[in-house]
């Protein structure tokens, strides 16, 4: 170090120096200040080696790329992908779906994916401090992100309770949901009259596993078998989990691969049964005109944001475990395609399993009407020359059975309402649209009880969807507890039994008998409107009020190459205007939907709509409230200089990348770092970087770094303060936004 230095001027003097911003970053715990650089007590004069600080500053790790990339798709490719993207596939136009999704997965999905990814490995915080470093005004993001995960952890991790029992109960030949069970009334055995009006899948749902009541306002007390899954949940979750990436990194080797194993055993054994084709032929038979309708791109717009997890806080978090120097643009549009070709490969698995199904449901149709034209004919209601010489009612096909309908029809053209016949069209049952529950615990299980070794697949299925809702929810108590253990010294494996204990004693809500009806209305209002808020305002602030040309400065620096000028644009103009028509096409939505709920009405053994009651609509209301009501208390609390901004925690990490800098150019200009002796002098300006280009090709102001100052326009540089004189806190003035010329 040069005799000039006034590290060097403060061991030969008694008199007072002022302390540069390297100084003071050398003091700070824990980093090793007697081996660095800039270690004041080294000898005058000697020069000291230049020493590389290590990555690892005491933040846990991913053990292997391969390991965090696992974690990010056993996050993304959760229970959506295969109850949620096939009906939408189905309802919007079929392969013209695929259309409208693939655009806005390219210009939302992986933009924003991409953005999370590199403010969490950059800033190596969860979401809470990553929001308070980039703009401490919108520090309420991460809490806002907290929030929704915490509600979505309470009912998702319900849903893996169900699949639990489900899996315990495939255990049995046959599947106990493949016949209705019968009622002993004395000496006569009939069938349980709730299960002959609907179905022996639909009767084991409602009644045997769920026990529902018939409104919301019908507690029905606590459904026990549920309660003992969803105890058997939050423990596989809470063992998952307890010691953060060093535990949930192992369990997503195996939850995040296995069911891919699944899904490609369901397509072969689905393509081998008889009417698998016709499913999949129906499934992807592009409904071009379905394009046009602004419906289909709203939902497809809302499938994408959801599917890849943004706003939740999880992506954060897992990549705040990364090497600084990661290539997160890879990783973002890697992810981004694994969770969309996923989904459709589960499309392709559902709908060759619903094929099958349509066939073994238009069949048993046939069979039931040609009874009943066989009555018709022996009661002489029918003339046996309305019928074909080719038709042979022992072994009647759906085709001849279309042309006996056709030709009755046509005759009995006045009369024919009252002959009570169907149609029986294959293309009438697979366009019987299903998602969510209706799909995996009815639909689907119908289906599998027809197969042969159907207990095996049923096991194979619920297992599959186990470790499906497993990743997901790793990923959401990720996102609640990275947060917490950043902001406070608190015990992870403490933090996490007590998170588990808590959610579980709230989630007993969800169990009850009426539990299901909770279930929809959290999943309706909790997470879809807040995290949407959630997500475009992380867009504003990294791209309006942190600045676009600054971040991109700072992606150059951190992966080592520029990302594509089309990020830009994405960012500071695409993504925002999307995010704006989908907020004003959600709040319409709610708007004009009348809210309500589909209840199952034991009488009628039928779902009916019913209207919320007023103390459910208010839940409804603080639901959402309660999500986003950080994000306005933290902004009027810092706007006021009431809550401090978090400017004085900075990671260890982010503090020993400053100290790279520094001291790599201490020797150079070490007046760049120092304040004036006096503690009225002016600092001199930063050390000038290299300026990124903007689109126009004009040369920006220089960028600083990423800060968590920056939304208050002040710097690290202004850091450093005298040791013995006491500087007035500056006051909050807000940035600027920046200019894109």
């Amino acid at each position: 170090m040069p005799k000039t230095s006034k590290v060097v001027q403060r061991e030969q003097s008694h008199e007072h120096v002022t302390e540069s911003v390297a100084d003071l970053l050398a003091h700070e715990e824990p980093l090793d200040y007697k081996s660095s650089s800039l270690n004041v007590g080294a000898a005058a004069g000697k020069k000291i080696p230049q020493i590389e600080v290590p990555e690892s500053d005491g933040r846990p790790a991913w053990n292997s790329k391969l390991q965090y990339i696992l974690a990010q798709v056993g996050f993304s490719v959760g229970l959506g992908n295969v109850w949620r993207f096939p009906y939408l596939c189905q309802k919007n136009g079929g392969g013209a779906y695929l259309v409208p999704y693939f655009i806005l997965l390219l210009i939302i999905g992986i933009p924003l994916f991409f953005l999370e990814l590199a403010v969490g490995q950059k800033i190596r915080r969860g979401s809470i401090g990553v929001w308070n470093y980039v703009c401490p005004r919108l520090g309420g993001i991460g809490m806002s992100s907290l929030m929704v995960c915490g509600f979505v952890g309470l009912y998702y991790n319900v849903i893996i309770g169900w699949s639990i029992f489900y899996f315990f109960q495939s255990f049995q030949f046959p599947l106990p949901w493949s016949d209705c069970p019968i009622r002993k009334n004395g000496t006569i055995a009939i069938v349980e009259p709730e299960c002959d009006k609907s179905s022996a899948t639909t009767y084991f749902w409602y009644r045997q596993t769920l026990n529902t009541t018939s409104t919301i306002a019908e507690s029905g007390g606590l459904n026990i078998k549920m309660t003992l899954s969803l105890l058997v949940a939050w423990i596989i979750v809470c063992l998952a989990v307890i010691k953060g990436i060093a535990s949930s990194g192992k369990v997503m080797y195996f939850s995040s691969l296995f069911p891919y194993v699944v899904l490609f055993c369901f397509l072969v054994r689905g393509l081998m049964l008889k009417g698998s084709v016709d499913g999949i032929a129906h499934m992807f038979t592009p409904k071009l005109e379905k394009m046009l309708e602004p419906q289909v791109w709203r939902e497809a717009a809302t499938q994408v944001f959801f599917a890849l997890g943004l706003g939740f806080g999880g992506v954060i978090a897992f990549s705040s475990y990364n090497k600084i120097d990661n290539n997160c643009h890879f990783d973002a549009v890697l992810v981004s395609f694994i969770n969309f070709f996923t989904s459709i490969l589960a499309t392709l698995v559902v709908f060759a399993v619903l094929g099958f199904k349509a066939n073994i449901m238009n069949e048993k149709c046939v069979a039931e009407n040609g009874e009943k034209i066989l009555g018709y004919l022996n009661s002489n209601v029918l003339s046996h020359d309305l019928i074909p010489p080719h038709v042979n009612f022992s072994h009647l096909t759906p085709s001849d059975y279309a042309d006996v309908y056709s030709i009755i029809k046509t005759v009995k053209e006045d009369g024919f309402a009252q002959l009570g016949l169907e149609p029986c069209l294959l293309e009438d049952e697979l366009n019987k649209a299903v998602q969510g529950t209706g799909l995996a615990f009815i639909a689907f299980t119908e289906a599998m009880t027809h197969f042969p070794a159907s207990p095996f697949w049923s096991v194979m299925f619920f297992f599959m969807l186990i470790n499906l809702g497993l990743g997901s929810m790793i990923g959401t108590m990720t996102g609640i507890t990275t947060p917490v253990l950043d902001a406070y010294k608190v015990q992870k494996e403490l933090l996490t039994v007590g998170c588990c204990i808590v959610a579980f004693f709230c989630g007993l809500l969800f169990v009850q008998r009426s539990g299901n009806y909770f279930v929809t209305m959290f999943d309706d209002y909790s997470a879809g409107l807040p995290l949407t808020v959630v997500v475009i305002l992380e867009n504003v602030s990294v791209a309006w009020i942190y600045g676009t040309k600054r971040f991109m400065q700072d992606l150059e620096d951190m992966l080592g190459f520029r990302p594509s000028i089309i990020y830009f644009y994405l960012w500071k103009y695409v993504s925002p205007l999307c995010l704006i028509v989908l907020i004003s096409a959600t709040v319409i939505e709610m708007a004009i939907s009348p809210p309500g709920y589909n209840a199952w009405v034991e009488d009628l053994a039928q779902e009916r709509f019913q209207s919320y009651p007023p103390w459910a609509l208010a839940m409804c209301f603080a639901l959402i409230v309660v999500a986003m009501l950080p994000l306005p208390i933290v902004f009027i609390a810092r706007h006021f200089n009431l809550m401090s901004d978090g400017s004085n925690k900075l990671s260890v990490s982010y503090r020993k990348t400053m100290m790279k800098d520094i001291s790599n150019l201490e020797e150079q200009d070490e007046a760049r770092f120092i304040l004036g002796a006096k503690p009225g002098d002016t600092p001199l300006s930063g050390v000038a970087r290299k300026p990124y280009v903007t689109p126009a090709g004009n040369k920006s102001v220089d960028p600083n770094s990423l800060s968590p100052n920056v939304c208050y326009g002040t710097s690290y540089q202004n850091a450093a303060i005298s040791p013995t004189t006491p500087t007035p806190p500056t006051p909050l003035t807000p940035l600027t936004p920046e200019s894109d010329s």
